[in-house]
């Protein structure tokens, strides 16, 4: 039990759920973010709850594994969750929100609340004592990156995160494209630039040659799988992008009625509709060759870039020597790390730790024992993965269904007569839909949940 505030340095996702979590259970709450005296490579906006990357919480099915996080952070009062859904733009499926009416939100939610006082001041090293929440994010800066090691006792990892380009939406050719999302029969939330075999040709021979920014002598090329720069999924075939970013099944053109060769999807940046995200196209092109290639897309011949592509530094411990399932450090347990820093990857991954994080820490500073989530549930499945070595190199991962522990179906419908019939497919029970165990999974983690919450 400690009288003095809670510390959190970092006023990112992670580090604004975790003030609210702490502070709406009781604690005093200190939260230090350095802008904006010093911003780091990637921020431009004093708020707080800036989104660097793309505007999109991915997919809000809650069968799909970041889907049923979203529905647990939902259950444990998440405010990112609730500004999300207060500032969404259309976007088909995925929770996609206007970037800066989310941050002035959540700048305004911390601000407002009593229990929290907001310090803006760099951090430079770890406090020696009282409860600290590290959530600097995937750029921390130099000076507080050291003194973590200092404290782990271990090296840094990094790999490298891209940003797609943002265009203005009256620079497009709507003559050419069109609007649709996959497989529906409406009118859809995406725009979408048709591409012939010989534009599709033309496109990827500009892309191969296009000058690219080259890494320092210091940064080893290592990109994280989930979210490679296109000129790097280039590199694996000529093929590769027309089943990636650039898929242009259940996209027919309305002009053929025919799916196109390939298709560059467009998804809206905000509210307005003034501005449009280039879906899955992270690059790390230099800024004359985005131009100069992305032009050569259907439809985009004329676009203006609000934003070019770029690429930047992650960094991030190595979870399973280093941290407790509580979040805390093993050789500083007055130190938690949440956040993109302690070795989970997205938005909404580093959300949710920030979430458990501020939960465990007004319990440490109340005198309690840390919770821990159910291991069935998506953030108990994340907590697996941080804490338990699953392979000789650990790596960020976004959350998904192979990270939870395996359960016994049979032996656990036993002891739960109230859940439905597991879904079978066919006369065989063990050839269930990838669909169908995916929701029947998502629907024991909800329950498994709301047990523990009632339990608490």
């Amino acid at each position: 039990m400690t009288n003095s505030p809670i510390t959190i340095i970092g006023g990112g996702l992670a580090g604004c759920e975790a003030a609210w979590q702490a502070a709406n259970h009781g604690a005093q709450v200190t939260l230090y973010d350095m802008k904006p005296d010093v911003f780091s490579p990637a921020h431009e906006s004093p708020d707080l709850g800036e989104l660097v990357c793309s505007n999109s919480f991915r997919s809000n099915d809650p069968a799909s594994a970041v889907g049923l996080l979203k529905e647990e952070m939902r259950l444990l009062g998440s405010l990112l969750m609730a500004v999300a859904e207060e500032t969404r733009v259309p976007a088909g499926q995925a929770l996609a929100v206007d970037r800066q009416k989310f941050a002035a939100a959540i700048t305004r939610a911390i601000t407002d609340h009593p229990n929290i006082e907001i310090i803006r001041k760099e951090i430079k090293e770890l406090p020696a004592d009282g409860i600290t929440i590290l959530a600097s994010g995937p750029l921390t800066a130099t000076d507080l990156a050291a003194d973590l090691a200092r404290h782990t006792g271990a090296e840094h990892l990094a790999f490298y995160d891209a940003i797609a380009p943002i265009v203005t939406a009256d620079s497009l050719d709507r003559t050419i494209i069109y609007q649709a999302s996959r497989y529906d029969d409406g009118p859809g939330d995406y725009l979408n630039c048709p591409f012939s075999p010989a534009e599709y040709q033309r496109f990827i021979e500009a892309l191969a040659a296009a000058d690219k920014v080259p890494l320092k002598s210091f940064e080893a090329q290592k990109y994280f799988e989930g979210c490679l720069p296109i000129e790097v999924m280039l590199e694996r075939g000529v093929d590769t992008l027309r089943f990636g970013p650039m898929k242009p099944v259940g996209l027919p053109d309305p002009r053929t009625g025919r799916d196109p060769y390939a298709v560059v999807q467009l998804r809206l940046e905000n509210k307005e509709g003034s501005h449009y995200n280039m879906v899955g196209f992270q690059t790390k092109l230099s800024y004359p060759a985005q131009k100069e290639v992305f032009r050569l897309i259907p439809g985009m011949e004329e676009a203006e870039f609000a934003r070019l592509g770029s690429i930047h530094r992650n960094t991030f411990v190595c979870a399973p020597e280093v941290l407790l399932p509580s979040l805390q450090l093993k050789n500083h347990p007055h130190i938690l790390l949440a956040g993109q820093i302690s070795g989970v990857e997205g938005y909404v991954e580093s959300t949710a730790m920030g979430l458990l994080a501020g939960r465990n820490a007004a319990r440490l500073h109340q005198g309690l024992a840390p919770l821990l989530p159910p291991p069935d549930t998506a953030h108990g499945a994340l907590i697996r993965h941080l804490t338990e070595p699953l392979g000789k190199h650990f790596q960020p991962s976004n959350v998904n269904y192979s990270l939870f522990a395996p359960f016994d179906k049979g032996a656990f419908r036993a002891s739960q007569p109230e859940l439905p019939p597991l879904p079978q497919k066919g006369r065989r029970r063990s050839r269930i839909s990838k669909r169908d165990k995916a929701a029947f999974r998502s629907h024991l983690a909800l329950q498994s949940l709301k047990r523990w919450l009632a339990s608490l």
